[in-house]
């Protein structure tokens, strides 16, 4: 009896077992993910920054913008984990640093992704986000001229 509640308990085990990670790969994965995130959001402002680099005030405040952004986000890290000593927050900060980062870089992108999709005829609080159709052809001709 002893030996089917042995045999029981670790095939019931094995699942688990199978999809265990090291806090190390764990933090590992979030970072990568984030790393990922930040491609991404760095390929939106570049594209931004193409598609409407004759709006020169309005670059100069996206600039302005992300500079602000990126200080926040920062600080933002840092006010979750504020201690310096090594090892006060455990082996999952780095990782918990990353899935914050993450979050965060993913908002942003969604933002500034505003830019790059344009916005609808008649939408009235649009401000420097082009229209879907003016997006369209800016960046036809941006490809274009690269062929």
């Amino acid at each position: 009896m002893k030996f089917k509640i042995i045999l029981f308990a670790v095939i019931s085990l094995l699942p688990c077992l199978a999809f265990a990670q090291s806090q190390a790969q764990t933090n590992e994965s979030l970072c990568n993910s984030y790393k990922r995130a930040d491609t991404e959001l760095n390929s939106a402002y570049s594209q931004i920054l193409n598609i409407y680099v004759k709006e020169k005030e309005f670059v100069q405040r996206l600039k302005e913008a992300q500079r602000a952004w990126l200080l926040y986000r920062d600080a933002h890290v840092l006010a979750h984990f504020p201690s310096k000593k090594p090892g006060e927050y455990g082996s999952v900060q780095p990782g918990c640093e990353c899935e914050i980062l993450l979050e965060l870089t993913t908002a942003r992108t969604k933002q500034l992704k505003e830019w790059l999709d344009g916005t609808i005829e008649g939408d009235v609080c649009a401000g420097s986000i082009k229209r879907e159709s003016d997006i369209k052809k800016l960046k036809g001709q941006k490809i274009a001229r690269l062929q």
